[in-house]
């Protein structure tokens, strides 16, 4: 007989262990039973519960048989060997051949072939050191160590190399975390073998807690790139522990009314745990959903994305074949109403002038398209440098106040009574913002006219404007009005409102899309203002003061580059 070993407390801490690897694997299994890797992390977890449940016994008093018998079945922890290989590749998502599989296993059964054999002296043997049974090391147990070695070479060899050649980056996490986890496992080991040398053999029972760090790294594995449910283990996990605590109570109930109690509470905890994964389940699933459908939103988003840049790339080509030909049109047209191909009659010089209308209708429309085109893909360029507005503004009225007196309207400009700082802005740019708000306000004005004003905003605190001083410039009419409902809309792309389409049929809707991006990329703002249908509109453009001694730095720095 060996001696009799006095089980401490750190003998029974085996126990949780064991029923923590069976839990684990069981759970895992039944999360997705048709997936392999939940297959291959049950068997993974039965035999290393199987392997700790051995060895814990074998700390108990046994006879030499019993002892040996003990000893040849902790042998059957071989058989973790290939399924870690296994494991490792279908966790890269590598198929085996049935001849692969069969190759794998084939290094670990002459080890236990061997073991459970008369042979088994070829691999340990038992003998005694004073009445403790000790375990001797045969000709053959280098093989073990071997077998070791090989197939733990091989398992981290698989998982580097995929991780080289696949481009999933779910799958390299995956990869990366288990490879953490089993160098933990390796050092966790090796150190209290290392230790059993100074410190006995009762070191060695810290050995199968290494399995906790590992199953642990898993689990972070498994929540954080979902190789499996957490959620639904957690809740099958804390379900199975409620139900086993309760209905351990049966044996230590001394009457028949605390038993039936028991079972009542039992039944009662059974309905609520299957009501709680349930419900955890159907959250789950609904999640999956709702991911799958915001998966197949941001596909075609994608694809949405890419028709879009398509479209404004054939709207550029389109624009640009178009321009060309309505330029000579327009030159024509011109010459012979100039008489340059002989005099023209009044009625001809009426249909020409027709036709030259329509024509530079189509020539800013083609231009309207151009300037949406180089927008949407960033080739607009702008050319920022300090800029006089009250000039541009100028231009702008001297260009506008004949066909204004023509259509018997106002066109009146404030001019600022003092000199006003300089705009940070390309000109040539904000020039034609302002005009084309001028123009629209001719247009959708039927009686009185138009106001252009400018003045400094900022100067004052309770001036309500970007922030810092900043030029504002004010387009107002006696027009038509916008509507509350429509302002919202007004600078979005081809939109145009009602009484804006009955008043002017020719307009594309692109103007004011074109003047809010060309405003915003000279740091600048422009919205509309408007008291109601039929009371007239105000629109308004914030441009910035330029800080000339900061942008003459920058201009020294460009210049300095360029030489260089």
């Amino acid at each position: 007989m060996c001696e009799a070993v006095i089980p401490s407390l750190l003998y029974y801490a085996y126990i949780p262990l064991i029923i923590l690897s069976i839990l684990f694997g069981v759970f895992v299994y039944f999360n997705d039973k048709e997936n392999i890797l939940n297959r291959l992390l049950l068997s993974i977890s039965l035999i290393f519960a199987f392997y700790s449940t051995i060895d814990f016994l074998t700390w108990f008093s046994w006879s030499v048989s019993t002892y040996i018998f003990f000893e040849k079945l902790l042998m059957l922890i071989l058989l973790l060997l290939p399924l870690l290989i296994y494991f490792s590749y279908n966790l890269a998502d590598t198929k085996l051949s049935k001849l692969q599989n069969i190759l794998i296993l084939i290094p670990v059964v002459p080890a236990i072939l061997v073991a459970f054999s008369r042979y088994s002296n070829l691999l340990f043997s038992v003998d005694f050191e004073g009445s403790n049974c000790v375990v001797i090391e045969g000709l053959l147990y280098p093989y073990i160590y071997l077998l070791g070695i090989l197939y733990l070479g091989w398992f981290i060899g698989v998982l580097i190399l995929k991780y080289r050649s696949v481009r999933d980056d779910v799958i390299k996490k995956r990869i990366i975390t288990v490879i953490y986890a089993t160098a933990i496992l390796i050092i966790w080991i090796s150190v209290f073998l290392k230790l059993q040398d100074y410190l006995g053999d009762d070191v060695l029972l810290f050995v199968p807690f290494g399995m906790i760090l590992f199953v642990g790294i898993l689990a972070f594995a498994i929540t954080e790139y979902k190789l499996l449910n957490i959620k639904l283990l957690a809740a099958q996990a804390l379900m199975a522990s409620l139900i086993l605590l309760v209905g351990s109570e049966l044996f230590f109930a001394d009457s028949l009314s605390n038993q039936i109690l028991i079972l009542i509470t039992l039944a009662i905890s059974i309905g609520f745990g299957y009501m709680l994964i349930k419900s955890v389940q159907r959250e789950e699933e609904r999640k999956d959903e709702l991911q799958l459908m915001s998966d197949k939103l941001a596909q075609a988003n994608d694809n949405l994305r890419v028709l879009d840049n398509a479209k404004t790339e054939f709207i550029s080509i389109a624009s640009h074949q178009l321009r060309t030909p309505l330029t000579a049109i327009k030159g024509f047209i011109s010459l012979l109403l100039e008489g340059s191909y002989g005099k023209v009659t009044s009625q001809q010089e009426d249909v020409l002038n027709k036709v030259y209308t329509s024509n530079e209708r189509l020539v800013n429309l083609v231009e309207d398209l151009l300037n949406v085109s180089r927008i949407e893909s960033g080739r607009m360029e702008f050319t920022l440098a300090p800029t006089k507005v009250e000039d541009i503004c100028q231009e702008v009225m001297d260009t506008f106040i004949p066909r204004a007196k023509s259509e018997g309207k106002y066109l009146e400009y404030k001019k600022p009574e003092e000199p006003l700082p300089e705009a940070l802005i390309d000109g040539t740019k904000i020039r034609e913002v302002i005009s084309n708000l001028v123009d629209n306000a001719l247009k959708y004005t039927i009686k009185g006219g138009v106001t252009v004003k400018i003045e400094v905003c900022g100067k004052n605190e309770a001036d309500k404007c970007l922030s810092g001083q900043h030029l504002r410039v004010t387009v107002s009419d006696t027009g038509i009005g916008v509507p509350v409902t429509e302002m919202p809309y007004l600078f979005a792309k081809f939109s145009r409102g009602k009484d804006i389409s009955r008043l002017n049929t020719g307009g594309t809707g692109l103007g004011l899309y074109v003047g809010k991006s060309m405003v915003e990329a000279n740091s600048g703002k422009i919205w509309a203002e408007s008291d109601g249908q039929g009371q007239g509109s105000r629109f308004i453009v914030e441009l910035p003061v330029a800080n000339l001694k900061k942008f003459g730095q920058q201009q020294n720095v460009a210049a300095l580059i360029n030489q260089i």
